[in-house]
């Protein structure tokens, strides 16, 4: 059997397309190992920011103490304190909302963003938080604003103990 050019060229094109197949397949792997390192990347990110607000807020007796009078307060604080108050809470509403937008992005689990925000369902209920949100809502994106006023209409859960004026003791 004899071959001609055109033959040649067939067998080329063949080869040619397999390869550009074996390509495709390899780069569609890639792309699927990419997208799950960066879900991946997008969590720990998400989780490393509110750990280190809550680290702050557990380890820096200052701020725990201002959070805690902050939120629980009817009114608000001296000038100063308010500010500092205002400024806590609003780096975690920026966890948060990055959270609500990379799952917007398709980069995040919902049920991590669900866990996340979860704190402010609990927290919601306090004076403080309120004050925060009336005057604060309006610097964050529509979307993750909605999704807040949504946390805040659901029924409250009574699980943050922590936040209680300690009962008078029996011999008080």
């Amino acid at each position: 059997m004899q071959f001609n050019l055109t033959d040649f060229a067939n067998i080329a094109q063949v080869i040619g397309a397999l390869a550009v197949i074996i390509s495709l397949v390899y780069v569609a792997i890639q792309v699927r190992h990419s997208a799950s390192e960066v879900r991946a990347a997008s969590g720990n990110a998400a989780n490393l920011a509110l750990q280190n607000w809550y680290l702050e807020m557990g380890s820096n007796a200052q701020c725990s103490s201002l959070f805690i009078k902050g939120v629980t307060s009817d009114e608000s604080l001296p000038q100063d304190e308010e500010f500092q108050f205002m400024m806590l809470l609003h780096a975690a509403f920026l966890a948060f909302q990055n959270s609500y937008f990379l799952v917007s992005e398709g980069t995040l689990d919902s049920e991590l963003r669900e866990a996340m925000t979860a704190a402010i369902h609990s927290i919601k209920h306090l004076p403080g938080t309120g004050r925060y949100w009336r005057q604060r809502r309006r610097y964050f994106l529509k979307g993750f604003a909605e999704y807040v006023d949504n946390i805040f209409a659901r029924q409250s859960i009574d699980t943050l103990d922590m936040f209680r004026s300690p009962e008078p003791s029996a011999g008080a």
